[in-house]
């Protein structure tokens, strides 16, 4: 579909391994550290691997278990808005 949006994803095993306890994760910041390369519309964080310190996570889309992880380990889980979604057959207001 060439009106759909790229997905870039990260798993928390990768994210753990890079980021020191109390560190802010962000689109920008997974990109400084090499773990986001190339084009994409957004950042999924996916639940492979554990989350052993607090961080504070900012992404577009998370899955429930990586969210879960995230807030057991004592850290924090923002989601950044992205666009509307195109709903077939609704008129733009």
């Amino acid at each position: 579909n060439a009106h759909a949006r790229s997905v870039f994803t990260v798993n928390l095993r990768s994210i753990d391994k890079v980021f020191a306890a109390n560190d802010e994760v962000t689109p920008e910041t997974l990109k400084a550290k090499g773990l986001a390369n190339g084009v994409y519309d957004e950042v999924k964080i996916l639940s492979v691997g554990d989350v052993t310190k607090k961080l504070r996570v900012s992404a577009h889309r998370f899955s429930a278990a990586a969210k879960e992880k995230i807030e057991k380990a004592g850290g924090t889980v923002t989601v950044i808005p992205g666009p509307a979604a195109v709903v077939k057959g609704q008129k733009k207001k």
